[in-house]
Parts: structure tokens; C-alpha cells; sequence
């Protein structure tokens, strides 16, 4: 079985036309001329239109800023990479030292591919399929979307911003402890308060707890 069957029995899809399914895995190294970047720009858009159309339907009620936040979480080059990853695209992906046997696919490339094939399939078989593809291997990403959620500092910007159009000011005043275990105090404050402060085991962790609590005092105003 050569590669363009194996690859279309892994992606359950049989296409009309294989040359476009090999240009979709062809990389510009192997080909300058007929490789798969068109084919990604079409996918991309036709994965965006995909995935934000299942989000409104999930989520009738949420608000535009969340669900920017869960498609910019799904539709991007790590998420790609995974579902790259699990169909094992580095195997396929054709590139200009393919014939080497240090042949080494990089993941921005297994990302690009993974884009690529979803702009092929909805050339060869329309936007049904290729809509059944993508909602199948993104189902799992799409359901742990629902669990996610706006950190604290990413309110306290948005509020400052809405409010002041400044952002928070935050400032780190101390580092003490081993280095094993160490303790960061972070203060935070906005363009019309005093610093509010908050200790935690890292910088970042510390700006989180000290803008949830600054958020907190926002609230019982």
C-alpha cells in the first residue's frame, strides 16, 4: 500500500483526485512550485469557520470575548501539531531530504500539513467532509474547552483597560526562601487604588493571586 492510500485509510477519507492530497503533504523544499501553502490558507479558514461555528452552537449564551478566547485556544499551530501528531503526519510530509535517512519533519511543518490536508479535503469532497474531519479530531480539544477559563490577570487587564485604558501596574518586592522553595511578594494596583499584595512560589503565581485579590476588593465596592 503506498503512502497517499495508507494516509487516506488513516484519515478515513478516500479523495477523488489524489494529487491533491499529495500536494497538501508536498513541502515547498521538495517542490517551490506545486506544494501545499495554498492549500493551507484554505484550510486554515475552513478550520476557523468550522470550529467557531461549533462554539456558537455550544455555547448560545457566552459572551464574544470568550468565545474568541476558546477558538483562539483551538485554531492555532500547537493544537494543529497535535492533531498532526496523532495522525502521524511527519510520515508522509515530503520534504526536500525526505530521501535522507536523518529525514527530520519540524513540527511546524507536521502544523502546516495538518492545515493543508483540511484545505484538500474540502477541495476534493466539499465542505460536509471536511467538516466531519475537522469536528472528529478536534472533538476531544473542543470538549477540554469548556473547562477553560479567564485567569485573574487577564481580568484585571481587561478591566483596567475598559475603565482607565491603562493597563494594572505590577511590581515584584521581594524574593526570599532557598532556591528549592522560594517565596515572591508581587504588589498590584490600578491607575485610582493602592497596591494590593500577595505572596506565591513564582513570580507569575504571585501576579495571579495578587490580581484576584485586587479583583476581589473591585467587587465589594
Amino acid at each position: 500500500m503506498n503512502a497517499l492510500r495508507r494516509l487516506q485509510k488513516k484519515i478515513k477519507i478516500d479523495f477523488k483526485n489524489e494529487k491533491i492530497l499529495l500536494q497538501a503533504i508536498t513541502h515547498k523544499s521538495f517542490d517551490p512550485n506545486n506544494n501545499y501553502e495554498n492549500l493551507e490558507f484554505l484550510g486554515d479558514r475552513v478550520l476557523g469557520l468550522v470550529v467557531s461555528k461549533k462554539l456558537y452552537e455550544l455555547y448560545p449564551n457566552e459572551k464574544v470575548g470568550s468565545l474568541d478566547k476558546k477558538l483562539a485556544s483551538l485554531v492555532n499551530k500547537n493544537k494543529c501539531l497535535d492533531v498532526g501528531n496523532l495522525l502521524n503526519l511527519k510520515e508522509y510530509v515530503i520534504t526536500g531530504n525526505s530521501k535522507s535517512s536523518k529525514n527530520i519533519v519540524e513540527n511546524k511543518i507536521i502544523s502546516d500539513c495538518c492545515e493543508s490536508i483540511i484545505g484538500a479535503i474540502y477541495l476534493d469532497k466539499g465542505f460536509e467532509v471536511s467538516k466531519s474531519f475537522i469536528l472528529r479530531q478536534w472533538k476531544n480539544l473542543i470538549n477540554d474547552a469548556e473547562t477553560t477559563f479567564v485567569d485573574s490577570k487577564t481580568k484585571l487587564q481587561e478591566y483596567s483597560l475598559k475603565n482607565f485604558k491603562v493597563l494594572p501596574i505590577y511590581k515584584l518586592v521581594s524574593n526570599t526562601g532557598p532556591r528549592h522553595k522560594p517565596n515572591f511578594k508581587v504588589g498590584v494596583k490600578l491607575k485610582n487604588s493602592s497596591y494590593i499584595y500577595a505572596i506565591g512560589s513564582s513570580k507569575k503565581n504571585a501576579e495571579q493571586s495578587a490580581a484576584s485579590e485586587l479583583l476581589k476588593k473591585i467587587r465589594q465596592k
